[in-house]
């Protein structure tokens, strides 16, 4: 973790001098792959519908409720030190403090998270990735990139998922192939347990591929203005191209 820590302080650095006066980039649903994206939605979803919402309606209805909750706060608590490492580089040292404070005393006190120990104490669990750090630097999303298995994503916060990959705390344990390989099966699985009260909603939308999109832009907009996104404004909003051969949106057949 220390050499990791070296080699993102010029990271560090170069962010502070690019973006001490910068504005926090928004996230836009810009189609600029929407061909390509729609191909990768019909993928995710034909991959969904056949295999992992099938397990996670097992996993929901076998496991009981006390088992998947602390299945929850461990996969939590695994993003702990991603959250409290953005949150050094955006410059919020103290909520870094106070996420470091609660990923000790969960991984301790908490059976390596399986109990939240921490928010009753008063430090509640917090959300940061790098895509965030990369936003609140003024790096604007770019267009919004459909991700073949992982999902909504965009040009900005698509790579980031390397650094959040380099922080996870597994990495740097000695542990047997075979937990390793259980966490990476179970944790997609806990977390699609987790959306299928969604899946009504979403069946119900007249387009769910813009559903989705749109969706997953307010939630990543909430994220990165920790819950308090400014209202658009005119710069904000991009008119669409007049394009003879790009037809407008429209539901899939």
């Amino acid at each position: 973790m220390s050499t990791l820590l070296r080699a993102a302080a010029p990271l560090l650095l170069a962010l502070v001098v690019a973006g001490c006066a910068s504005a926090p980039g928004r996230t836009t649903n810009k189609e600029s792959f929407e061909g390509f994206n729609r191909g990768v939605y019909k993928f995710n979803d034909a991959l969904d519908r056949g295999a992992l919402k099938p397990v996670a309606k097992g996993y929901r209805k076998v496991v009981p409720q006390f088992v998947r909750t602390g299945v929850g706060n461990v996969l939590s608590n695994l993003e702990g030190p991603g959250t409290f490492i953005n949150q050094f580089l955006q410059g919020k040292v103290v909520l870094g403090l106070k996420d470091t404070g609660r990923f000790l005393i969960n991984t301790t006190l908490g059976v390596v998270g399986i109990f939240d120990v921490a928010t009753p104490l008063g430090l509640e669990k917090n959300d940061e990735d790098f895509g965030q750090t990369l936003a609140h630097w003024g790096v604007p999303s770019g267009p919004y990139l459909m991700l073949p298995l992982f999902g909504p994503s965009s040009v900005r916060d698509a790579p980031s998922r390397v650094f959040d990959w380099f922080v996870t705390p597994l990495q740097y344990t000695d542990l047997p192939w075979q937990a390793d390989w259980a966490q990476r099966l179970i944790s997609p699985i806990h977390t699609r347990s987790e959306l299928l009260p969604l899946d009504a909603t979403i069946k119900r939308a007249y387009d769910p591929y813009v559903f989705i999109r749109d969706a997953w832009v307010q939630q990543r907009e909430f994220k990165i203005f920790d819950g308090n996104p400014p209202p658009e404004t005119l710069e904000d909003i991009e008119e669409p191209e007049e394009d003879e051969e790009s037809p407008p949106e429209t539901p899939p057949k």
